[in-house]
């Protein structure tokens, strides 16, 4: 399965901020739309980069209440690791893991096109396990 199902499975909506959005615009963001990143994407729909609940975090720890005027580019991840709608979940699992991260955008011709969250693949894993297990009790059955 890849991710290209993940995105069908869930729409096409993309919840993003740009650079110069302050914390305080996109903690109203998260809030708002009860998720826990936002892609930073530039005018050209190009991801900058990614900030998170842990992002915001430790911006809060370091600068305190003066964080929330602070652009959202001083604080964003910018080495955001992405995918093709053609990656497997398998390797966006491997991804997330390895990178011990919970978002990954998904971008086609340098343009953010969807966002898959550890909450997404791990519902698709759990609905591929299911059919599996599924389809082996009709198997057992059918003996």
């Amino acid at each position: 399965m890849t991710v290209a199902r993940i995105l069908a499975d869930k729409g096409g909506s993309i919840v993003a901020t740009t650079p110069e959005r302050t914390l305080d615009e996109a903690i109203h963001l998260l809030a708002e739309k009860r998720i826990g990143a936002l892609v930073v994407c530039h005018p050209d729909g190009s991801v900058a980069g990614i900030i998170s609940e842990r992002d915001i975090m430790r911006a809060l720890a370091k600068l305190g209440g003066a964080a929330f005027d602070a652009p959202v580019a001083e604080h964003m991840t910018a080495d955001v690791v992405t995918c093709r709608r053609s990656t497997s979940v398998e390797d966006v699992m491997h991804l997330m893991t390895e990178g011990r991260f919970r978002h990954v955008p998904v971008c086609e011709d340098g343009k953010l096109v969807g966002l898959v969250s550890i909450g997404d693949v791990v519902k698709t894993r759990i609905a591929a396990v299911e059919a599996e297990h599924q389809a082996l009790r009709d198997y057992i059955t059918m003996a």
